[in-house]
Protein backbone atom coordinates (compact mmCIF):
# COMPACT_ATOMS: atom_id res chain seq x y z
CA UNK A 1 0.00 0.00 0.00
CA UNK A 2 1.35 3.85 -0.73
CA UNK A 3 1.36 6.14 1.63
CA UNK A 4 0.06 9.61 0.64
CA UNK A 5 2.97 12.26 0.03
CA UNK A 6 2.66 14.95 3.08
CA UNK A 7 1.51 12.77 5.55
CA UNK A 8 5.13 12.22 6.67
CA UNK A 9 4.45 14.45 9.96
CA UNK A 10 2.34 12.54 10.69
CA UNK A 11 2.94 8.92 9.99
CA UNK A 12 6.46 9.00 10.81
CA UNK A 13 6.43 9.47 14.64
CA UNK A 14 3.74 7.54 15.00
CA UNK A 15 5.39 3.97 13.60
CA UNK A 16 8.93 5.69 14.87
CA UNK A 17 6.54 5.30 18.79
CA UNK A 18 5.07 1.88 17.66
CA UNK A 19 8.85 0.55 16.60
CA UNK A 20 10.43 1.59 19.78
CA UNK A 21 7.91 0.89 22.52
CA UNK A 22 7.32 -2.93 20.92
CA UNK A 23 11.32 -3.04 21.12
CA UNK A 24 11.43 -2.03 24.55
CA UNK A 25 8.57 -4.67 25.57
CA UNK A 26 11.18 -7.27 25.21
CA UNK A 27 12.84 -6.03 28.23
CA UNK A 28 9.46 -5.03 30.27
CA UNK A 29 5.80 -6.73 29.88
CA UNK A 30 4.97 -3.16 31.17
CA UNK A 31 5.83 -1.28 27.68
CA UNK A 32 3.07 -3.15 26.33
CA UNK A 33 0.78 -0.24 27.63
CA UNK A 34 2.08 1.77 25.92
CA UNK A 35 3.19 -0.15 22.83
CA UNK A 36 -0.44 -1.47 21.85
CA UNK A 37 -2.42 1.73 21.54
CA UNK A 38 1.14 2.91 19.59
CA UNK A 39 0.64 0.26 17.13
CA UNK A 40 -3.05 0.58 16.89
CA UNK A 41 -2.48 4.26 15.95
CA UNK A 42 -0.07 3.62 13.71
CA UNK A 43 -2.32 1.17 11.98
CA UNK A 44 -4.92 3.60 11.78
CA UNK A 45 -2.03 6.33 10.23
CA UNK A 46 -1.48 3.55 7.36
CA UNK A 47 -5.27 3.29 6.35
CA UNK A 48 -5.66 7.35 7.34
CA UNK A 49 -3.00 7.96 4.27
CA UNK A 50 -3.54 5.20 2.18
CA UNK A 51 -3.04 6.02 -1.72
CA UNK A 52 -4.46 3.11 -3.36
CA UNK A 53 -3.62 2.98 -7.74
CA UNK A 54 -6.71 3.48 -9.41
CA UNK A 55 -8.13 2.85 -13.12
CA UNK A 56 -9.24 6.23 -13.66
CA UNK A 57 -13.05 6.50 -15.05
CA UNK A 58 -13.97 7.57 -18.32
CA UNK A 59 -16.15 11.55 -19.04
CA UNK A 60 -15.90 15.09 -19.19
CA UNK A 61 -15.60 15.52 -15.38
CA UNK A 62 -14.37 12.82 -12.89
CA UNK A 63 -14.92 13.02 -8.95
CA UNK A 64 -11.75 14.78 -7.11
CA UNK A 65 -12.61 12.84 -4.07
CA UNK A 66 -13.49 10.16 -2.38
CA UNK A 67 -16.57 10.48 -0.48
CA UNK A 68 -20.41 11.06 -0.09
CA UNK A 69 -22.70 13.87 -2.29
CA UNK A 70 -23.25 16.41 0.80
CA UNK A 71 -25.03 18.78 -1.78
CA UNK A 72 -25.64 19.98 -5.39
CA UNK A 73 -26.37 23.44 -5.89
CA UNK A 74 -26.83 25.98 -8.52
CA UNK A 75 -24.60 29.07 -9.07
CA UNK A 76 -25.81 32.40 -9.80
CA UNK A 77 -23.40 32.89 -12.82
CA UNK A 78 -24.80 29.75 -14.28
CA UNK A 79 -22.50 26.92 -12.80
CA UNK A 80 -23.22 24.10 -10.10
CA UNK A 81 -21.40 23.37 -7.47
CA UNK A 82 -21.13 19.74 -6.49
CA UNK A 83 -19.77 19.26 -2.75
CA UNK A 84 -18.34 15.97 -1.77
CA UNK A 85 -17.72 15.22 1.90
CA UNK A 86 -15.14 13.41 3.05
CA UNK A 87 -14.78 11.31 6.38
CA UNK A 88 -11.82 10.96 8.03
CA UNK A 89 -12.41 7.30 6.65
CA UNK A 90 -12.00 7.99 3.56
CA UNK A 91 -8.96 8.10 0.81
CA UNK A 92 -7.58 12.34 1.21
CA UNK A 93 -5.53 12.21 -1.92
CA UNK A 94 -7.26 14.16 -4.12
CA UNK A 95 -7.52 14.28 -8.23
CA UNK A 96 -7.61 16.08 -11.26
CA UNK A 97 -10.93 16.54 -12.05
CA UNK A 98 -10.34 17.21 -16.13
CA UNK A 99 -7.19 17.13 -17.73
CA UNK A 100 -5.42 20.74 -18.36
CA UNK A 101 -3.12 23.06 -17.13
CA UNK A 102 -3.75 24.90 -13.58
CA UNK A 103 -3.38 28.38 -13.66
CA UNK A 104 -3.47 28.83 -9.89
CA UNK A 105 -3.71 27.69 -6.31
CA UNK A 106 -4.51 30.11 -3.96
CA UNK A 107 -4.57 29.48 -0.16
CA UNK A 108 -7.26 31.41 1.86
CA UNK A 109 -7.30 31.41 5.43
CA UNK A 110 -10.67 30.65 7.42
CA UNK A 111 -12.30 28.66 10.34
CA UNK A 112 -12.05 25.21 11.47
CA UNK A 113 -15.85 24.52 11.56
CA UNK A 114 -16.72 20.92 10.36
CA UNK A 115 -17.48 20.24 6.99
CA UNK A 116 -21.18 19.38 6.91
CA UNK A 117 -21.57 22.34 8.44
CA UNK A 118 -22.86 25.54 6.23
CA UNK A 119 -20.71 27.92 7.54
CA UNK A 120 -17.66 25.69 6.58
CA UNK A 121 -17.78 27.86 3.21
CA UNK A 122 -15.42 30.27 5.10
CA UNK A 123 -12.93 27.33 6.76
CA UNK A 124 -9.58 26.92 5.73
CA UNK A 125 -9.27 26.08 2.42
CA UNK A 126 -7.37 25.99 -1.13
CA UNK A 127 -8.94 27.20 -4.78
CA UNK A 128 -7.95 25.47 -7.61
CA UNK A 129 -8.39 26.50 -11.42
CA UNK A 130 -8.18 24.63 -14.14
CA UNK A 131 -8.04 25.59 -17.69
CA UNK A 132 -9.66 22.49 -19.63
CA UNK A 133 -11.43 22.07 -22.26
CA UNK A 134 -14.58 22.81 -20.99
CA UNK A 135 -13.33 26.48 -20.30
CA UNK A 136 -11.85 27.30 -16.16
CA UNK A 137 -12.97 24.96 -13.85
CA UNK A 138 -13.06 25.60 -10.10
CA UNK A 139 -12.37 23.36 -7.47
CA UNK A 140 -12.06 23.74 -3.70
CA UNK A 141 -10.56 22.06 -1.09
CA UNK A 142 -11.57 23.10 2.31
CA UNK A 143 -10.51 21.99 5.90
CA UNK A 144 -12.97 20.83 8.59
CA UNK A 145 -13.01 20.32 12.21
CA UNK A 146 -10.41 17.75 12.21
CA UNK A 147 -8.32 18.78 8.79
CA UNK A 148 -6.38 21.65 9.64
CA UNK A 149 -3.84 21.01 6.77
CA UNK A 150 -3.98 21.29 3.36
CA UNK A 151 -1.53 19.91 0.75
CA UNK A 152 -1.04 20.75 -2.56
CA UNK A 153 1.16 18.32 -4.83
CA UNK A 154 1.29 20.51 -7.81
CA UNK A 155 1.77 24.45 -8.31
CA UNK A 156 0.27 27.14 -11.06
CA UNK A 157 1.00 26.14 -14.33
CA UNK A 158 1.70 22.58 -14.24
CA UNK A 159 -0.73 20.44 -16.99
CA UNK A 160 -2.22 17.78 -15.42
CA UNK A 161 -3.97 14.34 -16.73
CA UNK A 162 -7.64 13.46 -15.29
CA UNK A 163 -7.38 11.72 -12.85
CA UNK A 164 -3.42 12.42 -11.51
CA UNK A 165 -2.82 13.33 -8.05
CA UNK A 166 -3.13 16.69 -6.89
CA UNK A 167 -3.10 17.38 -3.24
CA UNK A 168 -4.06 15.94 -0.01
CA UNK A 169 -6.70 17.24 2.83
CA UNK A 170 -5.07 15.53 6.03
CA UNK A 171 -7.80 13.78 7.59
CA UNK A 172 -10.83 14.46 5.04
CA UNK A 173 -13.00 17.41 4.87
CA UNK A 174 -14.71 18.87 1.79
CA UNK A 175 -14.14 19.18 -1.82
CA UNK A 176 -15.95 21.49 -4.19
CA UNK A 177 -16.83 21.20 -8.01
CA UNK A 178 -17.84 23.68 -9.95
CA UNK A 179 -19.56 22.09 -13.51
CA UNK A 180 -19.63 25.19 -16.04
CA UNK A 181 -23.01 26.23 -17.58
CA UNK A 182 -24.21 23.88 -20.30
CA UNK A 183 -23.24 20.99 -18.24
CA UNK A 184 -25.94 18.61 -16.34
CA UNK A 185 -24.94 16.95 -13.24
CA UNK A 186 -24.51 13.23 -12.94
CA UNK A 187 -24.59 12.46 -9.67
CA UNK A 188 -27.00 12.12 -6.37
CA UNK A 189 -26.58 13.31 -3.30
CA UNK A 190 -26.19 10.59 -0.57
CA UNK A 191 -24.56 8.98 -3.63
CA UNK A 192 -20.82 7.94 -3.08
CA UNK A 193 -17.63 8.92 -4.64
CA UNK A 194 -14.38 7.78 -5.75
CA UNK A 195 -11.55 9.83 -6.51
CA UNK A 196 -10.44 9.34 -10.02
CA UNK A 197 -13.05 7.41 -11.11
CA UNK A 198 -16.85 8.72 -10.58
CA UNK A 199 -18.16 10.72 -13.41
CA UNK A 200 -19.73 13.68 -12.06
CA UNK A 201 -21.32 15.00 -15.44
CA UNK A 202 -23.78 13.20 -17.81
CA UNK A 203 -24.21 13.91 -21.56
Amino acid sequence: MTIARGATPWFAPTLATAAVTTALTRRSGKWALAAVPACALGAGMLWFFRDPEREIGTGRVISPADGVVQSIDAWPDGRTRVAIFMSPLNVHVNRAPLPGTVTSVEHVAGGFVPAFNKDSDQNERVVWHFDTELGDIEMVQIAGAVARRIVPYVSAGTKVEQGERIGLIRFGSRVDTYLPAGVEVGVEVGQKTTAGVTRLDRD
